[in-house]
């Protein structure tokens, strides 16, 4: 294999490592959010908020992306059953 080409894979896979890193940090941010309107407002104010099926939306986008580039579902399983049954 070149050179050329192993560069190329090893920063194909280090760009997909930091997206899902990245998908990491902005999907608990939304949840560190919620608690901190939560704590802030009360329990009452988060549901009657348009937040959550917004912050839903988001989570799901997250995760596509993540699933786009990464390679395994082991990759972003975790993640996604994390993120998207964490009410559950």
């Amino acid at each position: 294999m070149s050179d050329t080409l192993s560069l190329l894979i090893y920063l194909k896979n280090m760009l997909s490592d930091l997206t899902y890193i990245n998908g990491v940090i902005a999907t608990e941010l939304i949840k560190v959010t919620e608690n901190l309107a939560a704590i802030r407002h009360g329990e009452d104010f988060l549901k009657n908020s348009n937040c959550k099926p917004e912050h839903e939306k988001l989570n799901q986008k997250i995760i596509e992306i993540i699933k786009k580039y990464k390679i395994s579902p082991d990759d972003y399983e975790i993640l996604e059953k994390h993120v998207l049954k964490h009410n559950d």
